[in-house]
């Protein structure tokens, strides 16, 4: 059986955090996208598929709330969906009940809908979905992670040191256990977006492995923060969610969206599995 490579070694560290560069034009280039976004919402009200209204759950990134989410989750409520925030406060990591209250809460809104519910998480907010998944698979349709790192060396993103200072939890100190956990793909279909131009998070950190209900897809030139605003983001979500419940079919981009989106079908060579 092969062995994912233990990206929280030395040896296979090999992924590094985005630049400087990219980390710094962060904030400008996420400020054009929401700009964006709010310009082109009504074209994009019009020219997004529509699904059948099922409900949602949005979590947020890690130091960001409900206020992060809300222009994504007002987008998705205007093509229908029932949109929901995660209704935990600020996201400030793993800290005591908030696995429990998180599972609570959907088993809320399944129970209140009658209906599973879809997953959208914004980077840690991401890996949170995919846990949900994981412990509440009978509540949940599908998760859709938007630069998610879920997929690499705990340190290959720019965001390590505040997680330590909001969490007050050593990346070094978690067990190799827990890391294999969230590197499992969640038994649900799941949609990784992620991008090249990330200022955050390195991009090889979001790449799902080789399945038949899994998928990553390249949003070209975003940025980490814009990735709930931007319009090519908004698009793909509805996109995504508009598949009839248990006929989820992959991603494939025709005409002008191969322009905007890439399909990832191979993990990086930083990724490739070990054999035993």
């Amino acid at each position: 059986m092969p062995l994912l490579v233990n990206r929280s070694s030395h040896e296979h560290a090999s992924v590094k955090a985005p630049s400087l560069l990219m980390l710094c034009t962060e904030p400008p280039r996420a400020l054009i996208e929401l700009s964006a976004g709010l310009m082109l919402r009504n074209s994009l009200l019009k020219a997004a598929p529509h699904g059948d209204g099922h409900a949602l759950m949005v979590l947020p990134g890690l130091g960001a709330s409900d206020l992060s989410t809300g222009m994504l989750r007002r987008f998705l409520s205007d093509l229908g969906y029932e949109a929901h925030g995660w209704e935990q406060g600020r996201n400030t990591g793993a800290r005591l009940g908030l696995e429990q209250r998180m599972r609570e809460r959907l088993r809320e809104i399944h129970t209140e809908t009658g209906r599973k519910v879809s997953l959208i998480g914004h980077s840690l907010g991401g890996l949170y979905a995919r846990e949900l998944a994981k412990l509440e698979p009978d509540c949940v349709r599908q998760v859709i992670s938007l630069g998610s790192p879920f997929a690499g060396h705990l340190g290959s993103t720019n965001a390590t040191r505040l997680y330590e200072w909001l969490s007050g939890e050593q990346l070094k100190d978690i067990a190799p256990e827990q890391v294999a956990r969230v590197l499992a793909k969640p038994p649900v279909p799941t949609t990784s977006v992620y991008s090249k131009t990330d200022g955050i998070v390195a991009w090889p950190c979001s790449i799902e492995g080789d399945n038949n209900d899994g998928e990553s897809i390249h949003l070209r030139a975003a940025s980490h923060l814009g990735m709930t605003a931007c319009p090519s983001a908004l698009y793909l979500v509805a996109e995504r969610l508009a598949q009839p419940e248990g006929h989820w079919q992959a991603f494939a981009p025709t005409g002008w969206q191969r322009l905007v989106y890439g399909v990832q079908d191979h993990l990086p060579a930083a990724l490739q599995p070990l054999p035993a």
